[in-house]
């Protein structure tokens, strides 16, 4: 994993760096490229701080790290998932409205955030109480 972690630490400070040339070349009156490169370096360092924390919760280095490493000694479980769970489904309705109200019109985000905001208190809290509860 921290090849990975290398390569997207690499990958948002190019994005960083070439985002504040390209605003600078184009006065920041061209919103488009400027955000969006922007926009990729920070969920590169997103990226970078997640795998570093799973890098060391795991406590040191991972097979994939190895050249002897094989891949066996991944097996098993990553996570626990609800497969009947509805939640996931409302949060993505969520966000596709909130994204078609970029491009229609901003009155959609008031139906996209609570619908968004219930999907994702559904799917935070889901096996806090019933039969799934912990």
């Amino acid at each position: 994993m921290s090849a990975t972690i290398k390569t997207f630490l690499l990958l948002g400070v190019f994005c960083t760096v070439v985002g504040l040339v390209y605003g600078f070349v184009t006065e920041f009156q061209e919103l488009a490229g400027f955000p969006a490169l922007l926009a990729v370096a920070a969920m590169s360092f997103m990226l970078v701080g997640y795998l570093w924390l799973v890098q060391r919760s795991t406590g040191g280095t991972l097979p994939e790290d190895r050249e002897d490493g094989e891949i066996v000694e991944m097996s098993g479980d990553y996570g626990a998932f609800s497969p009947w769970s509805w939640w996931p489904l409302l949060l993505g309705i969520g966000s596709a409205l909130f994204v078609t109200a970029l491009a229609v019109g901003w009155w959609i985000i008031g139906l996209a955030v609570p619908v968004a905001a219930l999907g994702l208190l559904g799917l935070v809290f889901e096996h806090s109480r019933g039969e799934h509860a912990h």
